[in-house]
């Protein structure tokens, strides 16, 4: 297991998708070739978050997802997701991680019951007296249906499993909110085109959907962004990265992963459907402006 200090070493962390067959079973060769990418480029993994449509899959699917994963011993730090609505679900899954070799966990805000101040302090605070690892808190309204209350990390500030915080409200002045309520906690940022905005502020990186099709690059991106030469990022990242958000995530990033051919089908798990996007041209168009971009940034 790693230290909170080795974990910040990475400045990117991958939301990594779940590549299926025509089918939707798990496409575990196209799974390692990505997975092997984020290790290459350094960047840190985080396992069957929302990205990885980890609400859709079955539970036995996720478990033999983990199993793989882990088995891969890749280079580099990997956390899983852990999220939804009943809590004793959830320390059970989370228990099933404890077993695995995961250096951590992304603790996203409890699922559609809205709880305030209170709930959400008791929510995170049994998942992490529950585990053995560092743990990142997930603020994501747009998908918990309820933002984290920024006086949350107050209340835990001193649990021993509190590492991080994973913010995606898409708010800059929300941001500054909890980094007032926490200074000295790691913060990253939940929204690819947002990390400029957040660096002033202390930001440690971002987590990232964005590096699924673009692993060094989007590396660079934010190790540009966190020595604030933002000049040579925008607004071309801010572009690429709304374009990965032109409908539901992660249907555009698989459309484009199958166009690089690095998936062999954009198949999504329902409720989703690969159909449902149209517009891999202009994801295509803009690969080839961060792949410009990169060799002018390298």
């Amino acid at each position: 297991m790693k230290s909170q200090a080795e974990l910040n070493k990475h400045v990117v962390w991958t939301a990594v998708v779940t590549p299926l067959t025509a089918d939707a079973k798990v496409d575990y060769p196209s799974l390692e070739a990505l997975l092997k990418k984020q290790a290459d480029a350094g960047n840190g993994i985080v396992l069957l978050g929302s990205t990885a449509e980890a609400l859709n899959l079955s539970t036995k699917d996720k478990q033999e997802i983990v199993k793989f994963a882990t088995g891969l011993r890749l280079k580099t730090s990997m956390i899983l997701g852990i999220g939804g609505h009943q809590l004793d679900e959830q320390l059970a899954w989370l228990k099933f991680g404890e077993e695995h070799a995961f250096d951590g966990y992304l603790l996203v805000t409890p699922l559609y019951a809205k709880p305030g101040l209170v709930g959400q302090t008791k929510w995170f605070e049994a998942l992490m007296n529950a585990s053995t690892r560092p743990c990142m808190l997930y603020n994501v309204p747009g998908r918990s249906a309820v933002a984290m209350h920024p006086e949350v990390l107050r209340h835990l500030a001193g649990h021993k499993n509190l590492w991080s915080l994973k913010e995606a409200s898409g708010s800059v002045e929300k941001y500054s909110q909890f980094r007032q309520a926490a200074p000295k906690l790691t913060i990253y940022s939940g929204d690819d085109a947002l990390l400029p905005f957040f660096v002033p502020m202390g930001c440690a990186g971002v987590v990232s959907v964005a590096s699924n099709v673009w692993p060094a690059e989007t590396k660079r991106y934010a190790e540009l962004s966190l020595a604030q030469k933002f000049e040579r990022v925008f607004p071309l990242w801010e572009k690429a990265s709304n374009s990965l958000f032109l409908a539901s995530n992660p249907l555009p990033v698989k459309a484009l992963l199958h166009h690089k051919g690095w998936i062999k089908t954009p198949a999504m798990q329902a409720p989703l459907h690969h159909d449902d996007f149209k517009q891999v041209a202009v994801l295509a168009q803009i690969d080839q402006e961060v792949q410009s971009w990169m060799k002018e940034n390298a």
